[in-house]
C-alpha cells in the first residue's frame, strides 16, 4: 500500500497538488503524468523509489485533479506548465533532481531538462520521445498530412466537441482509452472522415484493464469529475504557441544522462517512429528500452520492468 502525503502549493499563479512519498532526506525524483492520467498512475514507481531511499514527487499537473484548471487555452503552453514544476522544485528547495515523465509528462520532462540543465541532473521519458524543436509548428504538419483523415490531435483543436464527448460518461471514456478497441486504425489515426468524433467506433470493454484495479480506477475517475477535460485538452491547443515561445531553445540538445522507455505495442511507437530513430541526435546520452507485450500505459502495465530500468538508471547516473 502506497504511503504518501499531499501538499497543496501556491505556485506560478495556480494551486498545484503534489503527492510525496519516501524518506525526507531522499534524493528527489519528480514523476510527471500524461493524458488522460493522474498522479496515481505512478503508484508503483513511488513505492519502489521510496523503498530504495528516494523521495518521489508526483504532481497533479495543471488542469488535473485538485490542481487549478484555468479556462483559457493560453494558460497551458509548455513553458507555463514547466514553470509550475520549476516553482514547485524551488518551493521544496531542490537543487538537483531526477525528472521522469510519461506521455505529455515526458514532453514536459524533456523541456525541463533543456530549461534547467543544472537542476535536472538526469531525465527519463516514457512513451513520448524528444526530437528537439521543429523548424515549424508540428500542428501545421499534422494538418497537411491528415487533411482528409481522422487524427485525434486535430479533433482536439476546436474547443467544445471533444469536451462534450469525453465528459458525457467519464468512466466509459477512461475504460475505452485504457483498453478499448477501435473498429479501424490504432485509435490515434483512423480510417474515417477527418470531422468524425473520436470514440464512436470503439467498443466499451465495460471494465477497467487488469493493470488498473477498482481502487486505482476510482482515482482516475475522480481526477476528471470536478473540472472535466478542458484543461487536459488545452495542452493540445498550444502547438503554435509552444513553438513561438521556445525559439530560444532551437538547436539545443538534452545533454544530461537520459533514458527512453516505450512499449512494443504502444501506438505512439508507430506515430513517432522517425523521432525515436533520430532521438540520439538531440539526446546524445539517451539509453533506449522497448518493453515487450506492453502498450501505452507502460509504468502501470509493466511496473516491475519499468522500476528495474528506472532504478538501475538512477543508481548509475544520479
Amino acid at each position: 500500500m502506497l504511503n504518501s502525503e499531499q501538499h497543496m502549493l501556491n505556485v506560478n499563479d495556480i494551486h498545484l497538488s503534489v503527492h510525496v512519498a519516501g524518506p525526507a532526506d531522499g534524493q528527489p525524483v519528480w514523476l510527471l503524468h500524461g493524458f488522460p492520467e493522474c498522479w496515481y498512475s505512478w503508484r508503483h514507481q513511488m513505492q519502489a523509489l521510496a523503498q530504495a531511499g528516494y523521495r518521489a514527487f508526483a504532481p497533479e499537473m495543471r488542469g488535473y485533479g485538485a490542481s487549478s484548471a484555468p479556462m483559457t487555452v493560453e494558460a497551458y503552453d509548455i513553458l507555463t506548465i514547466c514553470g509550475d514544476i520549476q516553482a514547485a522544485m524551488t518551493h521544496f528547495g531542490h537543487e538537483q533532481v531526477a525528472m521522469v515523465g510519461h506521455d505529455w509528462g515526458a514532453n514536459i520532462a524533456w523541456y525541463l531538462a533543456l530549461l534547467e540543465p543544472e537542476r535536472v541532473k538526469v531525465v527519463s521519458g516514457m512513451s513520448v520521445p524528444f526530437g528537439g524543436r521543429p523548424k515549424r509548428p508540428v500542428i501545421d504538419m499534422m494538418r497537411e498530412r491528415f487533411r482528409d483523415r481522422f487524427l485525434y490531435i486535430l479533433y482536439f483543436q476546436e474547443q467544445g466537441p471533444a469536451e462534450t464527448e469525453l465528459e458525457a460518461d467519464i468512466p466509459r471514456t477512461l475504460r475505452i482509452l485504457m483498453h478499448g478497441r477501435p473498429a479501424s486504425g490504432n485509435g490515434l489515426i483512423a480510417d474515417k472522415p477527418a470531422d468524425s468524433r473520436w470514440l464512436d467506433d470503439y467498443v466499451d470493454p465495460q471494465v477497467p484493464p487488469e493493470w488498473c484495479p477498482p481502487e486505482a480506477f476510482a482515482v482516475y475517475v475522480e481526477t476528471f469529475i470536478d473540472n472535466g477535460f478542458h484543461g487536459p485538452l488545452n495542452w493540445y491547443r498550444n502547438y503554435e504557441r509552444n513553438w513561438e515561445r521556445t525559439a530560444h531553445l532551437a538547436g539545443k540538445q538534452v545533454e544530461q544522462p537520459a533514458q527512453f522507455i516505450i512499449g512494443d505495442r504502444d501506438p505512439v511507437a508507430a506515430l513517432e517512429s522517425i523521432t525515436i530513430e533520430r532521438m540520439p541526435n538531440v539526446v546524445p546520452k539517451v539509453e533506449q528500452h522497448v518493453i515487450e507485450r506492453c502498450g501505452h500505459w507502460v509504468q502501470s502495465q509493466k511496473p516491475e520492468e519499468v522500476n528495474t530500468l528506472l532504478l538501475d538508471f538512477l543508481r548509475r547516473h544520479y
